[in-house]
């Protein structure tokens, strides 16, 4: 495709997503077009593959005595059906709010018609330059301040010792994450260059490796690891408190509303997207478990029909977009991708708390962070406070992207 140049660049996946968040409307349309059009060439055998992990995963349910893929997906962590079907049913009950931001969006970027391709680009340019990374850790430690003396001493002596490998080098890979093993500390790998993003991967990351920190100091080897369901949950309880804190110290217009898009975002990508996506693989594996239409054409339309549903009639559903259901991997790891979901409902919920009621709320909740995987993720979230057997969380979510949403109206 041609960039904002004019020049002729390569795409592939991790560019298209780049280009996606261009200011120029024609070259995000290029590179949505140039994203799926290898798909829809390859949808016959793209589809079989599809339908062969469908097949796959109703034929392990059936011979394990398990009366759904989703039932089998869920009881290793002894997670209640009705918690998924507690998210999905909230979520697609709670659409309004979702529909008034693509008004919204559309209003901002002054478009006669929304299209799938606009979706991913800011609505305010970043207004934050060139942050150092010395700047970037004071500013970490300011605004986790809320969760204890105690975790911010070990996050700062974590900095100090050596944890992070932090700068992009040559031959060092892309992206970061956090990592170790039992008897050392974590270890955090990250490619920081100097901006608002870098610093939120810090404070993720962050989250990731106090949890691993808390929970192999406490824990014996065996109990020590934790599963996804509560792994988003540090991590994304770091930033909610990062962005509420840098939010609560914000007064500047252009700098408030870049953050509270930014929250409307992480809620869209996070809490309604991941949603979805769990909404078509119930429906996907439903269908096959029934004699369905799980064909190429018959997901196409379903991935059609719960795109019109979660973002409503503002946005025009794009035909390369029925393709989408091909490029997420993590389908072929069933049952997998709501716990996204279900990890920022529980985090949101445990930051409020945190900023709430304060010291009781954060000793509860560097308790869960020691308990590792000694207990079954849903009695461990509610030994710090939260019930995720109810539809509550999910619907503190929903009341803060409401709110935000309120604050971003008035504001304009």
């Amino acid at each position: 495709i041609r960039d904002e140049k004019g020049d002729k660049v390569e795409m592939s996946e991790e560019r298209a997503v780049s280009y996606l968040r261009s200011p120029k409307r024609q070259v995000r349309k290029a590179a949505f077009e140039s994203l799926y059009k290898p798909y829809a060439a390859m949808k016959n055998t793209l589809g079989a593959t599809f339908d062969g992990m469908l097949k796959s995963s109703k034929f392990y349910a059936e011979c394990r005595k398990y009366e759904s893929p989703l039932a089998e997906a869920l009881d290793a962590n002894n997670i209640p059906l009705s918690v998924y079907d507690s998210l999905v049913d909230t979520l697609e009950n709670n659409l309004a709010p979702m529909y008034r931001y693509m008004e919204l969006r559309k209003r901002i970027l002054k478009v006669k018609e929304l299209h799938m391709y606009d979706l991913y680009v800011p609505l305010v340019a970043d207004p934050y330059k060139e942050i150092a990374w010395s700047d970037a850790k004071e500013m970490m430690y300011r605004y986790l301040a809320p969760l204890g003396g105690e975790y911010l001493a070990n996050v700062r002596a974590g900095l100090d010792e050596g944890w992070a490998d932090i700068f992009p080098n040559r031959g060092k890979r892309s992206g970061a994450y956090s990592w170790g093993a039992y008897g050392t500390h974590p270890y955090i790998f990250m490619n920081y260059t100097n901006n608002l993003n870098d610093v939120m991967t810090l404070v993720h990351e962050m989250g990731h490796s106090m949890h691993s920190f808390y929970s192999r100091r406490s824990q014996p080897y065996a109990t020590a690891d934790y599963c996804i369901f509560t792994a988003e949950v540090a991590s994304t309880t770091n930033e909610v408190l990062f962005l509420s804190g840098l939010l609560s110290e914000t007064e500047k217009k252009k700098r408030r509303l870049y953050l509270l898009n930014r929250r409307l975002e992480n809620i869209r990508t996070t809490v309604y997207r991941q949603t979805m996506f769990a909404s078509f693989e119930r429906e996907a594996h439903l269908r096959a478990a029934n004699g369905g239409d799980t064909t190429p054409d018959g997901l196409k339309e379903l991935w059609y029909e719960l795109n019109r549903k979660y973002y409503g009639e503002t946005v025009v559903i794009d035909e390369p977009l029925k393709m989408e259901w091909a490029r997420i991997p993590h389908f072929y790891s069933p049952f997998y991708v709501y716990q996204y979901a279900t990890g920022f409902s529980a985090a949101t919920a445990l930051a409020q708390a945190v900023l709430a009621e304060g010291a009781p709320a954060t000793e509860r909740y560097l308790n869960f962070l020691t308990k590792g995987g000694s207990d079954y993720p849903i009695e461990l979230l509610k030994g710090a406070g939260v019930d995720m057997n109810t539809p509550e969380p999910v619907k503190a979510v929903v009341k803060q992207f409401e709110e935000t949403l309120d604050e971003m109206e008035e504001l304009l």
